[in-house]
């Protein structure tokens, strides 16, 4: 699909770090500045819905997904985790992880309302520490899967 952004988005990834990808999914850590450690997990063929998948492949998928949300927990001790697949802008499957904290600028709505307060700079530069040491968690977590 020539105009899938996250298609596009595999040859470039102008949109963050690939932290991990295997023949069927990838795990990018999302440039955010305002939400360090927000991941996001996208089935690299071009499917829109969830449905469309096999029984197997959704596992597959959701397995991952949860793996990424584990060592996100473990590693930013977020207040919270959203995970979300919206895809209405790209229909192209891809899950939304999250951290979340009650001083985050979208709290507590969700990461696309808008601002509802700014955050402590030092808050913003702990937790973007804290993101560098995703990806090494995130691989190891999806290790263990298999």
């Amino acid at each position: 699909m020539t105009n899938c952004t996250l298609c596009k988005a595999e040859l470039k990834l102008e949109e963050g770090e690939l932290i991990w990808r295997g023949d069927d999914c990838r795990v990018i850590l999302v440039n955010d500045p305002d939400l360090p450690g927000f991941c996001r997990v996208v089935w690299n063929h071009h499917v829109a819905e969830m449905s469309d998948l096999t029984y197997g492949e959704r596992e597959h998928l959701m397995t991952l997904v949860f793996a990424v949300e584990e060592a996100i927990r473990h590693v930013m001790q977020p207040d919270k985790i959203n995970i979300a697949a919206l895809g209405n802008m790209v229909p192209h499957i891809h899950w939304h992880v999250i951290p979340r904290y009650k001083n985050d600028p979208f709290f507590p709505g969700s990461a696309w309302s808008a601002r509802t307060q700014e955050i402590p700079k030092s808050s913003l530069e702990d937790r973007r520490a804290l993101a560098k040491r995703l990806p090494d968690a995130i691989r190891s977590a999806i290790s263990q899967m298999h």
